[in-house]
């Protein structure tokens, strides 16, 4: 007999620990089951909350976007505050450089001098950008590690090592789940599988590969000595960092991160689950951002790594209803897993436990890739 649970949410991202967590905090039973979470997109990630620099299309993924970063603040304060841990969050707005003046400037625009008086070490070709000063980013790597130990802490178990097979349903209605590790029974499901979503459900979700590195500015003896300092990550440090904001650029973005390093991102390749980085994707990364900063051809390589979005075909996500009357999806938030956890957090949670959203979910729902 299968052990009954509130409710399970299958799958190890930030969206599933997202949910899991707004669930128990108003007081829902929930158990995560998870095959590897190193897998998950979230560990693969830039981190930028960046619905502005992303030029999002006005209209419901762009009032999600927007309420989302509003979130933000007060989620991680909650975040860190239950856990300890710093999630990495930076207010330190976003720069979109453009090697061409726009002919059709906007309060937004920033003219050559403006741009390279507010982010000195641009490349003489930068012409101009766009200045979004309310995007920000977080530490990726960082807001896992404090999701992860925040759920225990409110009473969320976790299951990892295990792979979900079958959802078996009858009727309209899920009656468990099969599992690795037997068969697993909950009054309500939640899919929050990320680009493995197909593997479970008919539904459109599959996987885009992002490529990434990092260098680093800082050497180890500094580092360290930062990692160990009660003046970790305040103001005074972050401004004597060489780059003071994340450069959204026309073929690549970079990230300087608070710790010294400077993430470089990303490939987006349709070549299914093949794993690894590849000289190419590496090659081309480094040679757009060492255009756009040159100063990154003086910092030592610190890693490299790779991920798998789950796209959609309308780059939009999968929220809500689905063909069950007992499960709930949250799949296929592409490039802004991180940016819409906390409101994918709310709006799952209110939906499963009162039928209702915070905002309206018509326009992610998954009958629109029916016809």
């Amino acid at each position: 007999m299968a052990e009954q649970r509130d409710i399970l949410i299958v799958g190890g991202g930030v969206i599933s620990v997202a949910i899991a967590l707004e669930l128990a905090h108003q007081g829902a039973t929930v158990t995560i089951l998870c095959r590897d979470a190193a897998q998950a997109a979230t560990q693969a990630a830039a981190g930028m909350l960046a619905p502005q620099a992303e030029r999002i299309s006005p209209g419901p993924m762009l009032e999600l976007c927007l309420q989302s970063r509003a979130l933000y603040p007060s989620w991680i304060h909650r975040l860190e505050t239950l856990t300890g841990l710093s999630a990495g969050y930076w207010a330190c707005g976003i720069l979109a450089p453009r090697y061409k003046p726009t002919k059709d400037p906007k309060s937004d625009w920033l003219g050559r001098e403006e741009l390279h008086a507010l982010q000195p070490g641009l490349s003489a070709e930068v012409a101009g950008g766009y200045w979004y000063p309310k995007d920000a980013q977080v530490d990726n790597r960082a807001l896992a590690k404090a999701l992860w130990a925040a759920a225990p802490a409110l009473g969320v178990e976790i299951q990892t090592g295990l792979m979900v097979d079958t959802i078996v349903h009858r009727n309209g209605v899920v009656t468990h789940l099969q599992t690795s590790l037997g068969d697993w029974q909950a009054d309500h499901y939640i899919v929050a599988t990320g680009a493995w979503s197909h593997d479970l459900l008919p539904i459109p979700v599959f996987p885009k590969k992002g490529q990434m590195f990092s260098v680093q500015v800082l050497s180890e003896a500094e580092q360290f000595a930062l990692q160990n300092s009660a003046e970790v990550c305040t103001a005074g440090f972050r401004e004597s960092l060489p780059l003071q904001h994340v450069l959204y650029g026309e073929d690549v973005y970079i990230v300087p991160r608070q710790d010294g390093r400077i993430v470089i991102g990303a490939t987006s390749e349709n070549v299914g689950f093949a794993a690894g980085n590849t000289a190419i994707g590496i090659e081309s990364l480094r040679q757009a951002a060492s255009r756009l900063y040159p100063a990154l051809r003086q910092f030592p390589v610190q890693e490299s790594w790779w991920g798998f979005r789950p796209a959609t075909p309308d780059d939009l996500p999968i929220l809500g209803e689905s063909p069950y009357r007992n499960l709930t999806l949250a799949v296929g938030h592409y490039r802004n897993g991180i940016l819409l956890a906390p409101a994918t957090g709310r709006a799952i949670a209110q939906w499963v436990l009162c039928q209702s959203s915070p905002l309206p979910l018509d326009a992610f729902h998954w009958s629109r890739f029916s016809d």
